[in-house]
């Protein structure tokens, strides 16, 4: 029965009172020191690329890092994640979607939350690349989802050395989560996204020109329209109601074969209770969920803790031991 019930978050600082303060203050005030990546260039099957960036340590043991929605290896949270485990002795892989490492991809379509081939070419490099015996796969936010939908849909096919994956603050229910995205209090997280995607999808436009209509941004009345008239399409889903189920991850947990963990804050403003399916994880022999009353979207800071690392880099590491 892998729903934890009590959490060990041990809560934010004080001056982080809500869900809100506690996703956005960690995201612009926690300080890492420079990350020194050695960037390489993945070449995917269909032409496109992705950017790795490696941390070397000289071990068996790999740990491949998956950010969110128009994020990158540059965030903090995974620059934080990166130096903590290579820290501990492990190599650490975290990798780029396309278009978010600097340079635009080259093909029409981008990246979204149902896209797992990338994430399964980049693990196929990694073991290509060097003969690892442990590989754990820690995913935030967006990255979360598409760990466990990978984890989901290969089923008792995945890759011999993977034995865990980890999800922080992953919205396994797309659909609702794009609903909740749509309140009044949410607008500065509706707002970042939209412009940075917007800003892609011109340059889309630019790239291929005829293939992308850029009058529907006059239509978009939502960000449902937004997926209907933009990010469907050009990913290959027939429409909004389409992408959402296929990159919902808790859709094909109940294939997952190895140990999973997911963790979702219950007052991350971003989810809802569905992105958290802990009637799932009851019946599920490997599916673990823990549902912290506090910690925001991506944030888990420690109150009185004066140290480089959060909450998250601590749960993964914890919950990567436990499991031998």
């Amino acid at each position: 029965m892998p729903l934890v019930p009590h959490s060990s978050y041990p809560g934010p600082p004080r001056y982080q009172w809500n869900g809100h303060f506690q996703t956005i203050l960690p995201a612009l005030t926690r300080k890492i020191n420079e990350v020194h990546y050695e960037r390489e260039r993945l070449e995917l099957s269909d032409g496109d690329f992705v950017d790795l960036d490696w941390l070397d340590a000289k071990s068996q043991t790999l740990i491949i890092l998956s950010h969110g929605l128009e994020g990158s290896t540059d965030r903090v949270y995974m620059k934080a994640a990166a130096k903590y485990f290579h820290e501990h002795g492990w190599d650490v892989l975290g990798w780029n979607c396309r278009s978010c490492s600097g340079e635009m991809n080259r093909l029409l379509r981008l990246y979204n939350h149902g896209e797992i081939g990338d994430f399964g070419q980049v693990i196929e490099h990694a073991l290509q690349r060097k003969n690892y015996t442990k590989i754990h796969l820690i995913g935030y936010s967006m990255g979360g989802s598409i760990l466990l939908k990978y984890l989901g849909v290969q089923g008792k096919n995945i890759p011999e050395p993977i034995k865990t994956g980890i999800a922080f603050s992953s919205p396994c229910d797309l659909r609702d989560s794009i609903q909740t995205l749509e309140l009044p209090g949410n607008w500065f997280y509706r707002r970042k996204f939209f412009n940075s995607l917007r800003k892609k999808i011109i340059a889309k436009a630019a790239q291929f020109p005829g293939q992308i209509d850029l009058s529907k941004f006059e239509q978009i009345k939502s960000w449902r329209d937004f997926d209907e008239f933009y990010s469907a399409p050009i990913n290959g889903y027939k429409n909004a109601e389409d992408f959402y189920w296929q990159a919902s991850a808790k859709n094909f947990v109940a294939g997952i074969q190895i140990p999973a963990f997911l963790c979702n804050a219950q007052n991350d403003p971003i989810l809802t209770p569905a992105c958290s399916p802990k009637e799932l994880a009851k019946d599920h022999p490997y599916f673990h969920v823990e549902t912290p009353n506090k910690g925001g979207h991506v944030g888990f800071a420690i109150k009185k803790h004066p140290g480089p690392y959060y909450w998250l880099e601590h749960r993964a590491m914890e919950f990567i031991k436990g499991q031998h």
